[in-house]
């Protein structure tokens, strides 16, 4: 009995080892901008997470999510992108933010934005910035 228990713990009990260290995660951001040469007045958070989650809904989305697994795989392109930029990220994400923001007369661009804490202060850096998509013809 002992044996089947030793057998079955590391299944019961992950380890998080595995994990060569632990970081901090990309934010994805993005601007809309009202015409081709304009900056951006304002970056957007893509996708934030709601401050509060009814138990009902965390039910359900424990068994149907589609929207998290989305915003995961955006997480995972994201830290891809940091890591060395591909036109498959860069393209995904793209395609995504363009979707959620929806069609519309104008273009945008996205981020990826670190925090990171540096002893009391909060320091935020830009890690990447795309090229500046139109939003009514992107694929």
């Amino acid at each position: 009995m002992l044996r089947i228990l030793q057998l079955l713990a590391p299944a019961l009990i992950p380890s998080w080892r595995f994990f060569p260290e632990v970081g901090p995660s990309p934010r994805l951001e993005y601007a809309i901008l009202p015409e081709l040469g304009s900056s951006p007045a304002e970056w957007i958070a893509a996708r934030p997470r709601p401050d509060r989650v009814s138990i009902a809904l965390m039910l359900r989305r424990m068994f149907w999510n589609p929207r998290w697994n989305e915003t995961l795989y955006l997480v995972s392109l994201s830290e891809r992108l940091a890591e060395s930029p591909t036109a498959h990220s860069i393209g995904e994400i793209r395609r995504r933010l363009a979707r959620d923001i929806g069609p519309r007369d104008a273009f945008f661009r996205f981020r990826l934005v670190f925090i990171h804490r540096e002893g009391e202060r909060l320091v935020q850096f830009t890690e990447f910035e795309s090229d500046v998509y139109p939003l009514d013809s992107t694929p």
